[in-house]
């Protein structure tokens, strides 16, 4: 596997300016603002419904803004074709809090999903008959630790080691980003406290930069550079972990008097 020189990147990761995103008359986000350069590890913190998966669809280029400027890897999404667009969701990596597996089908054939935006349709047929790439496969499953499970049926191992295979799918992939959507909320505390250690550990590796949503705060702070806070729809703060006080959280999570 590769490491990707994302320090070299002339343009931010990410950039948001003024950024907000309507379902009819509801609104995700409002005005945000947000600049992420290559390497950080970033930490997006709020209550449910703050608007933490919206940013990160906008991240991952699935959702457009209402308003605003979005850039992602210097480019703006809504100006590509649709197979830019692929190329460049290539590069964005996705790790999702119920995993995103297909339970039926042995570890070796999830973990080479990371490789279909890259393949064709007729590799990626020919691979579900007699897997491919197993060499990239079992290093992948190595390095998230369970290199033993890769002819395993994925609905027979636990919830930490299904997320280990997501992890192992989106080095596969191989990315610039790898985002984080609650990931570790389907998995017990200790599991919990391994893949945030393993997500960080891998980013250092590879040089992949880490944008990750937590409800478990001690994790933002113990695994990430830096917090955002969101709430309804917009940034709270933005700073280094270091800088963002107990009352912060606590104003932060405080639920609104309906009177006020």
């Amino acid at each position: 596997m590769r490491p990707v020189l994302v320090s070299s990147m002339p343009e931010p990761v990410f950039e948001l300016d003024n950024v907000t995103v309507r379902y009819g008359t509801f609104t995700a986000l409002s005005g945000i603002s947000l600049r992420i350069e290559a390497g950080e590890r970033v930490a997006l913190i709020g209550p449910s419904g703050a608007g933490k998966s919206t940013l990160l669809s906008l991240l991952n280029g699935s959702l457009a803004p209402t308003e605003g400027r979005l850039h992602l890897l210097g480019q703006d999404p809504m100006k590509l074709s649709t197979r830019a667009l692929r190329r460049l969701q290539q590069q964005i990596g996705m790790v999702y809090q119920q995993f995103h597996l297909v339970p039926n089908l042995s570890v070796i054939h999830n973990v080479n999903a990371g490789h279909l935006g890259r393949w064709s349709l007729a590799k990626a047929m020919l691979s579900l008959i007699i897997p491919l790439e197993r060499q990239s496969a079992a290093r992948a499953l190595a390095d998230v630790g369970i290199a033993d499970k890769l002819y395993a049926r994925t609905d027979t191992l636990s919830g930490g080691q299904q997320q280990r295979v997501a992890i192992a799918r989106v080095l596969i992939q191989d990315p610039v980003v790898i985002l984080a959507d609650e990931p570790i909320s389907s998995v017990d505390p200790e599991r919990s406290r391994e893949i945030m250690t393993l997500l960080r550990a891998l980013c250092d590796r590879f040089n992949k930069t880490l944008v990750v949503s937590l409800h478990a705060i001690e994790y933002a702070y113990s695994h990430c550079e830096r917090i955002v806070g969101l709430r309804a729809g917009c940034v709270a703060f933005d700073l280094p972990a270091a800088q963002v006080s107990p009352q912060m959280i606590e104003t932060l999570y405080r639920i609104r008097d309906p009177e006020s």
